[in-house]
């Protein structure tokens, strides 16, 4: 009973935590202050090593967020996971050093203490995603971890290259810094935020436990490339080559969502389509919209991932939505919460996606933004309304004779309080946001044709995606094989393999000359002399310390 306790006790310290600092954020944005606490870990002479710790009410309500969804998923995985085996244990202390490195990446302007948070992410992921010991997991890890690991060098460049500044406090040398820097780091948050080229790692991430996947991927882990952008937004130069990426990505994924039967994996194609949605109103330059979008979808795209994880969990483990019909006769709540999620989604009105999703829409407008630009964002939310509504046609509608042998069960319990609790979150915080953070909101005119497009463009989406039942082999195979390996992106990333491999056969020859001589063939016998050197000088009479120390005792007089 004292293992049960475990997680009890964290989910409820996660909770109170999480309860402080939105408090804390609160008071902070209603005075107007930042503050900065430095500790100064090491200093001397002239070095100096410092901590910085930020404390503002963006830090601070994201870390709030993070903490809350944090708790959630801990007392879900209490009954999902179980709490009596040392495996349970492993992974509630996995998901809390997850927790302890996301906040050490939020809450520091240095970019020393945000790498060992980015890394200990990255780290952390890859355990979590190879907790099911197969090899479907330990492929999925590996794309994970090594993607992420790219994205890390340009992090690392910028480090080593801010040092000539004179400080890894990026806050306060900012003027001075080339845009180049700011591009490694830009390319950096594009790995751990799944933008094209990059996207392939995000799908293959669901082979983790449910759990793993609401709280990594899709409120933390992938939006740490958002929030760094944020932190360094007021300083970098806006390129419109960005916000392409961006609107392909959201593009691309919502079009592979259309052509997938896999729960976890349309549910984590959607968070890249909303990423995108993040990454392209932040180039727009709207950063406020973005940080707001990012955290109504912390709230319904966990709790997506949560309702997803119970229709798993009583369906034998089955994650084929064609395999799932009419699961709302048997788990009537888990599917009005879902619903609810996929609704928010699509931003449905006086739900919380609909007050980010339609302020960044309407302020997108008035960003000058050409005509090509306009169109792929407006596709990209009809096509969002189509796959949802695929989702539910599928899940709630669509008759098919499943496993008889099923155990249904939707009493209320530790996942359906978890599950309660987001869904009143996905409802409400949208409103709330907008009444308490107090935006700098203009007073936006539209002509009616304009106003009604978003409103037509999503019935138009809903309206293909129920055409597209209908469809039989419309297509060739290869066309769904496109679309359900993502584009071919991992075959695309092997020409980029075989092109540094080819040049570094052709450079072999000279390293193997003059580079080994010059390298670590030389390095190495010159410390082995330096080595013997002073062996023999050591082993000597003690007349030579003597003759030494009164040496440099006169260099020092």
């Amino acid at each position: 009973m004292l293992k049960s306790n475990y997680y009890y006790l964290w989910s409820v310290i996660l909770f109170l935590m999480s309860i402080m600092y939105m408090y804390i954020s609160f008071i902070l944005m209603y005075n107007g202050s930042v503050y900065f606490f430095e500790y100064n870990l090491y200093f001397y002479n002239s070095i100096s090593l410092c901590y910085l710790m930020l404390f503002d009410w963006i830090s601070m309500s994201f870390v709030s967020v993070v903490f809350f969804i944090s708790s959630m998923v801990l007392f879900y995985s209490m009954q999902y996971m179980g709490y009596m085996t040392y495996s349970s244990i492993r992974f509630l202390f996995l998901v809390l050093l997850f927790v302890f490195s996301m906040f050490l990446m939020i809450m520091s302007p240095n970019l020393v203490s945000i790498l060992l948070g980015w890394d200990g992410l990255g780290l952390v992921s890859y355990c979590l995603v190879i907790y099911y010991s197969s090899n479907k997991s330990y492929l999925a890890g590996m794309i994970t971890c090594l993607t992420n690991r790219l994205g890390d060098v340009g992090l690392l460049i910028s480090i080593c290259w801010m040092i000539s500044y004179g400080s890894w406090h990026f806050m306060f040398y900012s003027s001075f810094f080339s845009q180049y820097l700011y591009l490694s780091v830009i390319m950096s948050c594009f790995t751990k935020s799944a933008q094209i080229p990059f996207s392939c790692w995000l799908p293959a991430a669901m082979a983790a436990p449910t759990p793993v996947s609401a709280l990594v991927h899709s409120s933390t882990l992938v939006t740490a490339g958002v929030y760094l952008l944020i932190r360094f937004y007021n300083y970098f130069n806006l390129n419109i080559y960005l916000v392409f990426i961006s609107l392909i990505t959201m593009l691309m994924s919502s079009v592979c969502a259309l052509f997938e039967y896999d729960l976890s994996k349309i549910i984590a194609l959607s968070t890249l389509s909303q990423l995108g949605l993040m990454m392209t109103s932040l180039f727009l330059g709207m950063s406020e919209l973005s940080y707001f979008h990012l955290i109504t979808h912390a709230m319904f795209k966990s709790l997506l991932f949560l309702c997803a994880g119970i229709f798993i969990y009583y369906m034998n483990d089955t994650q084929d939505i064609r395999s799932m019909s009419l699961v709302c006769l048997n788990l009537p709540f888990t599917t009005s919460c879902f619903n609810i999620s996929s609704l928010s989604l699509c931003g449905m009105p006086f739900l919380s996606g609909f007050y980010s999703k339609d302020l960044i829409i309407e302020n997108s407008l008035f960003n000058s933004m050409n005509l090509f630009i306009f169109i792929m964002f407006y596709i990209s939310l009809g096509l969002t309304a189509g796959y949802s509504l695929r989702l539910f046609y599928y899940t709630m509608i669509y008759i098919n004779n499943y496993s008889p042998l099923s155990l249904f069960n939707d009493n209320f319990d530790y996942m359906k309080f978890s599950v309660f609790l987001l869904t009143m979150f996905s409802v409400m915080i949208g409103c709330l946001i907008v009444w308490i953070m107090n935006f700098d909101l203009l007073f936006l005119l539209f002509p009616v044709y304009i106003k009604m497009l978003v409103l037509f463009i999503i019935m138009l989406g809903m309206w293909v995606s129920y055409e597209s039942f209908f469809f039989n082999y419309l297509f060739f195979i290869s066309f769904y094989l496109f679309n359900n390996y993502m584009w071919f992106m991992y075959s695309h990333s092997m020409y980029t393999y075989f092109m540094f491999y080819y040049i570094s056969i052709n450079s072999m020859n000279n390293v193997l000359s003059w580079g080994e001589y010059y390298g670590a063939s030389g390095l190495s016998f010159y410390i082995l002399k330096f080595s013997n050197y002073f062996q023999l000088y050591f082993s000597s009479s003690l007349k030579i310390f003597l003759l030494m120390i009164i040496f440099w005792l006169i260099i020092l007089i």
